[in-house]
């Protein structure tokens, strides 16, 4: 336990001295800042407006930049320090292959995490001082979704950092891994099983298979509970899971699915010739 602490401990000051930190910080923090000043606050979508409309452009935007910020920064972890032959003397301290590789998961996963949450808890604060009402339920909700999504693509760059040999290799994984999600599996897969026919209940469960899909419906729930901007699909995803179920699955889901590729990952990792 205490290797794992202090390696997560080494991550986290490792990444606060790189320039890809500042930069990650800056964009969310600049987002807040540009949201309010161009007024966001003051505009109404769908009845919504005030503190609530500015965290629902927040948490829009951040579900489409947050997983390849995470994956190309996160890909860089194993595969770097094994370039860089850090394996060889990890394996002559007294730190386990567990404590390191989960220390790593622990500190990469508070890096990637606190700047989002303090930027989002920075407009909370500037509610409060305006005297806007505050959207608790949404503000809590909506870092539940910031845990998932970083815990979900954590998990899948460091199974890919485990499997590729090289950052140049991990690099590019990640950012095919991105592109598959974002676009090939809405456009290009789904297109093709609607024009097979197949039953709805099948193309939705393969679209909400997909992590992006997942965050991106569950974002539209708290300012549009019958999902109008779906469509159709909206009446297969609420007779299945209901409201309330769905907002449960939609935080559990890629929890478990960036789990499992961490244990993927760890398993290669372990099994592998670390140096």
């Amino acid at each position: 336990m205490a290797g794992l602490w202090l390696t997560a401990k080494l991550d986290i000051s490792e990444s606060l001295r790189a320039k890809w930190f500042f930069f990650y910080a800056l964009i969310f923090g600049g987002l807040v800042v540009g949201l309010l000043v161009f007024g966001v606050t003051e505009s109404r979508i769908m009845g919504i407006t005030g503190l609530s409309r500015l965290l629902v452009t927040f948490i829009q935007i951040t579900m489409a930049i947050l997983p390849i910020f995470v994956l190309l920064s996160t890909v860089r972890s194993l595969a770097g320090d094994r370039e860089a032959g850090v394996f060889e003397y990890l394996l002559a301290l007294p730190v386990t292959l567990g404590g390191w590789y989960w220390g790593k998961f622990l500190g990469r996963f508070i890096v990637v995490f606190l700047p989002v949450f303090v930027a989002m808890f920075g407009s909370v604060l500037y509610g409060l001082i305006s005297g806007l009402d505050i959207p608790w339920f949404h503000f809590i909700y909506y870092t539940l979704l910031i845990i998932s999504v970083s815990a979900c693509f954590l998990g899948i760059g460091f199974m890919t950092s485990s499997l590729a040999r090289s950052t140049d290799v991990s690099q590019a994984v990640a950012f095919l891994t991105w592109l598959l999600m974002l676009l090939f599996l809405d456009l290009i897969l789904l297109g093709s099983i609607i024009k097979a026919h197949a039953p709805p209940e099948t193309v939705i469960a393969i679209a909400l298979a997909n992590p992006l899909q997942t965050f991106r419906t569950a974002s539209m729930m708290l300012f549009d509970p019958e999902l109008i901007l779906l469509g159709p699909s909206a009446y297969v995803i609420l007779d299945s899971f209901g409201h309330t179920g769905y907002m449960v699955w939609s935080v559990l889901y890629p929890i478990v699915l960036g789990g499992l590729s961490a244990g993927i990952g760890f398993w290669v990792f372990r099994r592998g010739d670390l140096p």
